[in-house]
């Protein structure tokens, strides 16, 4: 699995009709644009399909209609996770994993519990695991931050734990985790936003929000950054930056579905409790998208 799940991976957003419920086609049209503009691999049920909106009969087909669109042509990941360990667990001993290549897992949130509840947590989860986990750290949403030695302890103990997903924030522990990691362990940005200099450090990629819509830019970002190409890489980086930060001005994926509902890819429809970008952020998105496409 090491460096199957490196470049530019994008978590799907979740496309939905004027009645809230999925809309499958827009699903698969927005797999297809990504492949075709370069993306390196695929997460479904991340934060960014709304997955705790989604019924569990709604995650499944959203996740067989990833599957069978990719055909095999880049990896799939999904994200099992959640703040009750031993249901995650459960879970994933259920989960068919026909398809899919390896599991997102955030770090428990609402609890907050101590370092030693997070090891003990991805502990169990890894042991149940049949494919490869990456770990994801996201302390704005989940109230908590695991600390680099909890990561890279979890990292030393469990081969199936093959990467983490990053988006505290802080370079000093992300640099910490990419200085002594294990080598069979990688580093994923989860800011968008600072991938690029990320990368620079030793990241070997990105779980990305913005390639939902400016997949090839962004897929050549990376790809240039990873190549240590950084005069090209970063053209393309300030190209994208002022889009990025527009796309989370007003709360995500709102930001991305409104630039996607001007591209044809989607509606802008969100779930309850999210709600569309106001009027003032939308004109924003489409005069930044009529500046730099």
């Amino acid at each position: 699995m090491k460096n199957k799940l490196s470049g530019t991976g994008v978590a799907l957003v979740t496309p939905f009709n004027n009645d809230f419920s999925v809309d499958y086609q827009s699903l698969r049209n927005i797999v297809n644009y990504v492949i075709d503009n370069g993306v390196d691999f695929l997460v479904a049920l991340g934060t960014t399909g709304e997955p705790a909106t989604l019924n569990a009969k709604e995650k499944e087909l959203v996740v067989k209609t990833i599957v069978e669109t990719a055909q095999k042509r880049v990896p799939v990941v999904v994200g099992i996770g959640g703040n009750d360990t031993l249901s995650v667990v459960e879970q994933i001993k259920n989960y068919s994993f026909t398809g899919i290549d390896a599991i997102l897992s955030v770090v428990p949130y609402y609890t907050k519990p101590q370092q030693d509840g997070l090891f003990a947590h991805f502990d169990a989860v890894a042991s149940a695991s049949p494919v490869p986990i990456i770990l994801y750290n996201v302390p704005g949403r989940t109230s908590v931050n695991m600390l680099a030695d909890t990561t890279l302890k979890l990292a030393e103990r469990h081969q199936n734990i093959v990467a983490v997903k990053e988006a505290s924030g802080d370079f000093a522990q992300i640099m910490k985790i990419i200085q002594y990691k294990p080598a069979h362990f990688e580093v994923l940005s989860g800011d968008d936003a600072i991938t690029l200099p990320l990368i620079a450090c030793g990241a070997t990629g990105v779980i990305s929000v913005v390639a939902n819509a400016l997949a090839g830019d962004f897929s050549k970002m990376v790809k240039s950054a990873m190549n240590n190409q950084f005069v090209e890489a970063k053209v393309l980086h300030y190209k994208l930056l002022e889009m990025t930060g527009l796309f989370f001005a007003n709360g995500s994926p709102s930001g991305v579905k409104s630039l996607m509902a001007e591209m044809g890819l989607c509606s802008e429809i969100v779930r309850l409790p999210l709600v569309p970008v106001n009027a003032m952020i939308k004109n924003q998105i489409i005069d930044e998208w009529n500046r730099i496409k």
